[in-house]
């Protein structure tokens, strides 16, 4: 049946049975939530009533209330969010009471205390679901559900053949709680060439099986364990075709590989097979958001994670070779740090020697603060030295992305903390003259109460006026917290932020 002549006769069929009891069912009770600044409605707000019912507006701010027990009733409701406040009574109650009328509506006003501004989800179920029930047009095709997915981790994307691919990593589903652990995929058009305006949303057409669900995007068979990918790199082959490359992992636990290797997308079947598998415990090789720049006429890929300390030239052959692929450390060549975290790469008067090096450990944050407390580095030698700009508190940088910027004429880090005020869901924003760095301090754009928002990157296909707006996202999830609370339909999905770089309180002292 044509899905247009379904929802029609779902429509006839509510209207029968509303009829038939000798009511029609009551029109929602509307609430806005806008900044007060940009009164562009606010995702990700909470309205709690006195009795613990709890309403989240959706990408365009807004709820629809329609339990019949509020209806024509005076309801409190509590106001709250991540990264933004509302104004307390004297009481100290951050809420309002609103006259619940069918039909009616009311607006309320959110301070923001983000930086960045938080713009709409780009996955999973009801992404405007309020919206919808209250006879809105929403700007996306899909705006309740799109490949039945419910929830997705970690984006990844990449321009390949003049689309914005996009792939995520385990995929919650409607029908069952098990769902595609073997990755998932979407393609979009570019703003400008067939696709949104990004501060609108993205329209997402997602690969999917012949059930309709997200299909596995890069299918091991039958083997255990979630497969995961990232590392996206495009470079020609030896024919001069353009080919699609990343490094993926079949996952036993957090901290132990099944598999490791790179894989090639088919273009035919729209999967990732691999052709090249090496040991788990291989040092060096594609990760994270790579950025491609050109260094004396050679062009390398970037691996930041958050740091710009791994590299490789993009080239077809060097991409699929973990020898070629070279890491900006302080340990002597050939050294895995996981195995021989005391052998420093020091001259003869003891100066820590920082170099390119082939088939040797990468040094990051969490391994610079190892060596320190196992006194085999000082504060001083430590290489990532980011700091809090306002307390100079240390910054330790556990995921992110790194791009030029026009605007600031200056490369531009999105960094998401680990051990900060919540445990993975802080968001800040450095700046320094070269790839490497230094990035020396850093300033916080978003925060999270008890929650997590990890794996962010920004968008700089979708850079607006010169460089002065990007775009970022990540994960929310109460994962690695202990929230015993997700919030519904957010939870374990992908919510797209803005921030704008003329903002002075980036840039003040």
């Amino acid at each position: 049946m044509h899905p247009i002549r379904r929802a029609m006769l779902s429509c006839l069929y509510v209207l029968v049975v509303c009829l038939s009891s000798g009511r029609l069912l009551a029109q929602p009770f509307r609430i806005t939530v806008v900044d007060s600044k940009t009164h562009r409605g606010v995702p990700l707000i909470e309205l709690r009533t006195v009795n613990e019912i709890t309403f989240i507006t959706d990408s365009a701010g807004v709820v629809a209330i329609d339990d019949p027990g509020l209806m024509n009733q005076r309801v409190y409701f509590w106001v709250k969010s991540h990264g933004y406040t509302f104004p307390a009574d004297g009481f100290g109650y951050e809420g309002k009471a609103l006259d619940v009328t069918p039909g009616g509506k009311e607006t309320l006003q959110v301070d923001r205390v983000n930086i960045a501004e938080r713009l709409y989800r780009t996955t999973g179920e009801g992404i405007y679901s309020d919206s919808v029930k209250l006879g809105d047009k929403p700007p996306i095709d899909q705006p309740v559900l799109n490949g039945q997915v419910f929830g997705q981790d970690s984006v990844q994307r990449v321009i390949y053949r003049g689309q914005i691919h996009w792939f995520w990593g385990d995929t919650s589903r409607t029908s069952y709680p098990l769902g595609n652990f073997a990755g998932s995929g979407a393609v979009s058009d570019l703003p400008g060439k067939g696709g949104l305006d990004p501060s609108v949303g993205v329209n997402l057409r997602y690969f999917v099986n012949e059930e309709g669900f997200s299909k596995k995007m890069c299918p091991l068979g039958d083997k255990p364990g979630p497969v995961w990918f990232d590392g996206l790199v495009t470079a020609k082959d030896s024919s001069g075709r353009e080919r699609l490359l990343c490094h993926y992992i079949r996952v036993k636990t957090l901290g132990e590989l099944y598999e490791a290797g790179f894989a090639l997308y088919n273009d035919d079947k729209d999967i990732f097979e691999p052709i090249k598998q090496f040991p788990t415990n291989t040092p060096l090789h594609a990760r994270a958001n790579p950025i491609k720049v050109t260094e004396d006429d050679v062009e390398y890929y970037y691996f930041p994670s958050p740091y710009a300390m791994l590299r490789c030239k993009a080239d077809y052959d060097s991409l699929i070779d973990p020898g070629a692929y070279e890491a900006f450390t302080c340990l002597k060549e050939g050294t895995k740090y996981a195995q021989e975290k005391s052998q420093l790469d020091r001259d003869a008067s003891g100066k820590l020697i920082y170099g390119w090096k082939r088939n040797t450990g990468l040094v990051e944050a969490n391994q610079q603060v190892e060596l320190i407390n196992a006194k085999l580095m000082t504060e001083d030698e430590a290489f990532i030295q980011t700091r809090d700009v306002e307390t100079g508190e240390k910054v330790i940088g556990h995921s992110g992305s790194i791009y030029w910027n026009d605007y600031r004429k200056c490369y531009i880090m999105i960094l998401q903390q680990v051990w900060g005020s919540s445990m993975l869901g802080e968001i800040w924003y450095a700046e320094s003259p070269t790839l490497v760095g230094p990035w020396n301090t850093a300033r916080k754009i978003i925060t999270h109460d008890n929650y997590s928002f990890y794996n962010v990157v920004q968008h700089p296909f979708f850079d607006q006026d010169g460089g002065r707006l990007i775009y970022l996202e990540g994960t929310y999830t109460k994962m690695f917290t202990n929230n015993p609370i997700a919030t519904p339909r957010y939870d374990y999905n992908q919510v797209m932020y803005r921030l704008d770089l003329a903002d002075p309180r980036l840039h003040g002292g």
